[in-house]
């Protein structure tokens, strides 16, 4: 295993998913079970995969406090809209 490289966190913050259902949305902004389908069927090879692991692994080890100094406060979590059907 490589030394700990702390530019990565610096890139999940403001790389962009390049393909997919989730297409242009930043990886630390991807949900978990977008995450985890990645993790069962396999990450892509390179950079990417990196990335993605690299995220999966602090989402479900509740370590996203981890970007907090990088990205500044922001909610990860998506607010709902409040749908009322009559």
């Amino acid at each position: 295993m490589e030394g700990l490289k702390p530019e990565i966190l610096q890139e999940i913050c403001s790389a962009k998913m390049p393909f997919g259902k989730y297409k242009d949305t930043v990886i630390a902004d991807l949900p978990i079970n977008y995450l985890e389908w990645f993790h069962r069927e396999g990450m892509p090879k390179g950079k990417l995969g990196m990335q993605l692991s690299t995220i999966y692994e602090i989402k479900i080890n509740g370590l996203m406090d981890l970007l907090t100094p990088i990205r500044g406060k922001v909610s990860f979590e998506k607010t709902k809209k409040k749908v009322y059907k009559f």
